[in-house]
């Protein structure tokens, strides 16, 4: 289920030895160590490039710059979420819930996503490569929830392709920035309780808004 990094793959028009995978994920893992102990305004490409052990220029053929770059090694933390089949949408729903707020609770994690969306509020082009990279790709979540609540049939198939999308954008926002207030603005434990009680709540709005 995991999508690859938007670094993967050469951008258009350029040519060459194929990219190594071995070093995009030493220079992504090399990109939050640096974030987390020098933070946004200190971390430089060349910080990244003697962390990883390669040259600047490997860089730069990889990325244009240094938002790009940290965009994208938040990118692939979070395609390590996956949605378990636990047999119930509430059931898949809370472990992805607990999933994610393991994934805030760790440095690295939480100082880069954190970093890159305070950085986004004064660049457009920064908050275009956030929804890309990392929210439009973690919806896949919500869709195959979704998907297997419909077949185990806890959920009304939706012919309106338009609406579906729109149900899909609302359930991401809802878990998404409830999750992160609680666990990053709040500073409040995202734990069993608290997921449980949680999922409960989004259950009976799900179910309530199938039956109007």
């Amino acid at each position: 289920m995991r999508n690859p990094s938007p670094g993967v793959s050469p951008p258009h028009g350029r040519t060459g030895r194929p990219r190594s995978a071995a070093a995009d994920t030493a220079i992504l893992a090399a990109t939050r160590d640096a974030l987390v102990e020098l933070g946004w305004s200190k971390l430089t490409m060349g910080d990244v490039s003697a962390r990883a052990g390669v040259a600047k220029t490997t860089l730069y053929r990889r990325w244009a710059g240094k938002n790009e770059l940290v965009v994208d090694a938040v990118a692939e933390l979070f395609d390590e979420l996956e949605l378990p089949d636990r047999g119930s949408l509430e059931a898949d729903i809370e472990d992805v819930v607990l999933q994610f707020a393991r994934l805030l609770r760790r440095p690295e994690a939480r100082t880069a996503l954190m970093a890159v969306v305070a950085e986004s509020t004064r660049d457009e082009a920064l908050r275009d490569r956030i929804r890309s990279a990392i929210v439009d790709r973690q919806k896949r979540l919500v869709v195959l929830g979704r998907e297997r609540a419909q077949a185990r049939g806890e959920l009304p198939p939706e012919e309106d392709e338009g609406l579906a999308r729109h149900t899909t954008d609302l359930i991401f926002d809802v878990i998404a920035g409830t999750v992160v207030h609680r666990a990053l603005v709040s500073c409040e434990p995202v734990d069993e309780l608290w997921a449980g009680a949680f999922t409960a709540l989004l259950m009976h709005g799900l179910q309530g808004a199938a039956r109007a």
